[in-house]
């Protein structure tokens, strides 16, 4: 094999990297400090209480309570002259009091809908860690793209550097007009204020994943060129929608929405419905002295019974809430199926992005061999006389916009694959596992954003045929493939 195109080697001494960070540690580090993930977790947990709330409305009641009141009572008709008729005491109580539900419809409704309910937050809660996946994912291979394009941008600058001072160096000797030397520049100019924003653009992408961990990193682990570039499998469409339709996290959750907003109709309607209760009240009353003279006196209830209450006009309230729960059965049942549409739109375009990716990542690989060709017949055609400035600057520009197109169709092909399995439902740790087998802790950008070719493709595209190695797709499968 050889070494990456000899533009790399246009770069400064390179430096010792400092120590890399694998995908699985920044992914770990998510899980334990990311607040969008806690919060997430809290709202469920707080959401699934609904359950026990709902069920305690079925269950035994208890209460007990204890007073103290001071009762005066006139007779009329006392006698002026004993007081009779006139009393005065106070009254100590005690009471407590046992209720069973027997029979209720809008409670039984309501812990079905609560069933739903906390499974609802359940599913949005693992739709969130999945969630997390891809954007840990997307947070660390848009910092290795980023580092690539910094990577070509610092070679690219190099080149037009090198491309100034030899234009620079023919004008002086008269081999060629000033205007080379100011179209030189220019390129050189816009290489450099390409290269300072590329450089921003990689200190932005490290702040994602600094905001995911809550911790800096510098380098991390870079994706290796020998990564299997493979169409999705299963290698059919429909099969992926299929799949996406029973397993997706967000879908899963509106349906359930939808079960919930059923039940909870049913237990608006229960309202018109009688309830029964069954029930144990006791009751302790102990009175004082009264005026009359007459001594104290204690009595105790004991009362076991059921009751029935039938609502007969609440004001409109229960058909209001009728109304109202029909309409949110609605609202669920059309948001459910919009996002049922949303997911199988999705998961058709992921599907087709990443199939057609395959053969396109292979042409962008093609294309870094076809534009070093037709720089190196452009740099000796401007050795000869045949080609001026213009036509080198464009030579450098095409191959260095081939290098960029191909490491960020790449890239995107990465995220993609994950974006199919999050639509599909599959998304878990174990693909960022997978992926961490292609990872490189000794990947250097300034010396490997280039593609290695083998001597055979370089030869091949040096006199003008196209390579016949094998492309990403044709490549032995590997022991696990992403």
């Amino acid at each position: 094999m050889l070494r990456p195109l000899t533009l790399a080697c246009l770069l400064a001494g390179l430096a010792t990297p400092a120590l890399a960070t694998d995908l699985l540690t920044i992914y770990q580090e998510a899980l334990e400090n990311s607040a969008d993930l806690a919060a997430a977790q809290a709202d469920s947990m707080a959401r699934q209480e609904v359950l026990p709330q709902a069920r305690s409305q079925l269950l035994p009641n208890l209460g007990v309570g204890a007073g103290i009141a001071r009762e005066e009572i006139d007779i009329d008709g006392r006698n002026p002259q004993t007081g009779a008729g006139d009393d005065r005491f106070t009254t100590r109580y005690f009471q407590a009091s046992l209720t069973q539900p027997l029979f209720r419809v809008d409670s039984w409704f309501d812990y079905q809908s609560a069933k739903f309910l906390s499974e609802q937050a359940k599913a949005e809660f693992a739709a969130t860690q999945q969630a997390l996946i891809l954007e840990v994912a997307e947070a660390y291979f848009n910092v290795l793209q980023a580092s690539d394009n910094l990577a070509t941008a610092k070679a690219e600058e190099t080149a037009f550097e090198r491309q100034l001072e030899q234009a620079r160096e023919r004008f002086e000797v008269g081999l060629s007009a000033r205007t080379d030397v100011l179209e030189a520049q220019a390129g050189y100019d816009s290489a450099r204020a390409a290269r300072l924003t590329a450089q921003t653009n990689l200190d932005v992408s490290f702040q994602a994943v600094n905001r995911l961990t809550n911790s800096y990193y510098e380098r991390l682990d870079g994706i290796s060129h020998d990564l299997p570039i493979l169409p999705p499998n299963p290698r059919n469409m429909q099969e992926w929608v299929d799949i996406a339709s029973q397993q997706n996290l967000d879908l899963s959750a509106a349906r359930l929405s939808v079960d919930s907003a059923g039940q909870a109709l049913r237990g608006s309607r229960g309202g018109y419905a009688p309830s029964v209760d069954a029930f144990v009240r006791y009751q302790d009353n102990r009175g004082g002295s009264n005026m009359s003279g007459t001594g104290n006196f204690d009595t105790q209830v004991t009362q076991i019974g059921v009751e029935l209450s039938m609502p007969l006009f609440t004001g409109g309230a229960t058909s209001s809430r009728v109304r109202e729960s029909t309409y949110r059965l609605n609202q669920a049942e059309f948001s459910s199926d919009a996002l049922l549409r949303r997911v199988v739109e999705s998961t058709r375009n992921l599907y087709r992005t990443v199939t057609s990716s395959v053969e396109e990542i292979d042409a962008r690989r093609q294309a870094i061999l076809s534009a070093k060709a037709a720089l190196d017949a452009t740099e000796t055609g401007y050795e000869v006389g045949t080609r001026n400035v213009v036509d080198v600057l464009d030579a450098q520009r095409n191959l260095f916009r081939a290098v960029r197109d191909y490491n960020t169709l790449r890239y995107n092909y990465i995220i993609n694959n994950l974006s199919l399995k999050q639509a599909a439902g599959t998304l878990s740790p174990q693909d960022l596992q997978e992926l961490s087998q292609w990872l490189n802790p000794d990947y250097d950008p300034d010396r490997d954003f280039i593609p290695p070719f083998t001597e055979a493709e370089t030869r091949e595209m040096s006199l003008g045929r196209p390579s016949s190695a094998p492309s990403g797709s044709e490549r032995p499968s590997p022991r696990s493939s992403f």
